[in-house]
């Protein structure tokens, strides 16, 4: 081991001084008060290890006869202030005379997140209120924090959720899947039963992300969509390729009124879902079955033929559940015109409702939301759970975006 791993490990407390500290600490400013465990403990570890490093720099401990005269030599210490979850400890940073020592422990320890301030907003990410995080610590760690307190950390968010709902965004997206969820949520004194819009984006890298939530008035409704994709064109969006909706009335006039040269792809899935809502349950697997023929044939005439033969078998029987489909063909068929690999992205909207259901997860156990604000900051949370797991492109999309670079041409352009 090093003389400065030495060094290092015998300032560090020990783990019966730690226990010790944390056993004494009940509140939140036994922790970080002035006079708590991180002032006690952290401080001076800090400190300490920062003059075994300054020890390391100029090559001999203190007063060690070998340091005079060689050049460079200690030059005392100056203030500095480190930040904690409720409060700033003053510590000594040591310095030589040359003035070229950085101590590297700062630098680590000003990056470093706290741990209780990581756990409570954990805990009201997954839906707790201030309340149960309190009986929560109480019980767990025989801590004794205020609702208060807990909001103030839970309030460091709220800056981090206003930048991200308005950062720029991409110019073009070759698709966009858009649908919305209801969640309850407090509003003039009663519980109301809000519609949280939500667009999931593929951007020509091909990676996923959420281009934003949008809390709505009620709801889901069409003339709601227009200003959230008019948002998307306000945030630097200047083309979607492909635009993946349910069947909601007006959604695609909402669409085309921004983008006007925008292809929409009803998703397949929720069609489904649809028409079998006027099935009876017996005939539900059969008819679900002769549907497959529609949307897994090879071409769009293939696909009308299919059609055809569904409704002289259906249409008598269960009208509503064909006429549908009939009705809507044009924006049904989109995904024809594309090979089967682009055709799996584009004709369910498969991976924005995954999305949805992750936040259903991280949502259900509140009953409502008492302000919007904080059902906000919840859903970003969810989002940065769920942005861990899209580090990779969608598959073989070197592959698709050659062909949509030939489908869009002219409209096509590398991201800059």
């Amino acid at each position: 081991m090093s003389d400065l791993n030495q060094n290092l490990v015998s300032k560090v407390p020990s783990v019966e001084q730690i226990q010790d500290a944390l056993s004494k600490a009940k509140s939140l400013d036994d922790f970080f008060g002035k006079n708590g465990v991180v002032a006690k403990l952290i401080g001076p570890t800090l400190e300490q290890m920062m003059q075994a490093e300054l020890t390391s720099h100029l090559g001999y401990k203190k007063h060690e006869v070998v340091g005079r005269n060689s050049g460079n030599s200690r030059n005392g210490s100056y203030e500095r202030k480190v930040k904690t979850s409720v409060g700033e400890i003053p510590i000594e940073v040591p310095r030589d005379r040359e003035g070229n020592f950085e101590p590297v422990t700062l630098r680590r320890y000003a990056t470093a997140s706290n741990e209780l301030e990581d756990r409570i907003i954990g805990m009201y990410a997954h839906g707790m209120s201030t309340r149960d995080i309190q009986d929560h610590l109480q019980e767990t760690f025989g801590m004794d924090i205020s609702p208060a307190t807990i909001s103030t950390i839970t309030e460091k968010i709220w800056p981090l959720v206003e930048a991200w709902q308005t950062r720029p965004l991409d110019k073009i997206y070759p698709f966009v899947f858009l649908d919305a969820i209801h969640i309850n949520l407090k509003r003039d004194g009663r519980i109301q039963n809000t519609a949280v819009y939500i667009c999931l984006g593929i951007s020509i890298s091909g990676q996923k992300d959420i281009l934003g939530h949008w809390i709505g008035d009620g709801a889901e409704g069409a003339n709601f969509w227009l200003g959230v994709i008019t948002d998307l064109k306000n945030r630097g969006v200047n083309d979607i390729f492909v635009a993946c909706i349910d069947g909601l009335t007006g959604f695609s006039e909402a669409i085309k009124a921004v983008f006007p040269n925008t292809n929409i792809q009803r998703c397949i899935t929720h069609q489904i879902r649809n028409s079998l809502k006027y099935v009876g349950w017996k005939d539900r697997k059969e008819l679900a079955n002769d549907l497959k023929t529609i949307y897994q044939a090879p071409n769009e005439k293939a696909g009308q033929a299919a059609l055809r033969v569904v409704s002289e078998k259906w249409s008598k029987k269960y009208p509503l559940a064909i006429r549908s489909w009939e009705n809507n063909w044009q924006e049904l068929a989109t995904f024809f015109a594309y090979t089967p690999e682009v055709r799996r992205i584009m004709y369910t909207t498969n991976g924005i409702e995954s999305y949805n259901h992750s936040l259903r997860k991280m949502t259900k156990t509140k009953a409502s939301f008492p302000t919007q604000e904080s059902l906000e900051k919840v859903l970003y949370l969810a989002y940065r759970r769920a942005k861990k797991k899209w580090d990779k492109a969608i598959a073989n999309w070197s592959l698709i975006i050659n062909q949509l670079a030939i489908h869009f041409e002219g409209r096509f352009m590398e991201k800059e």
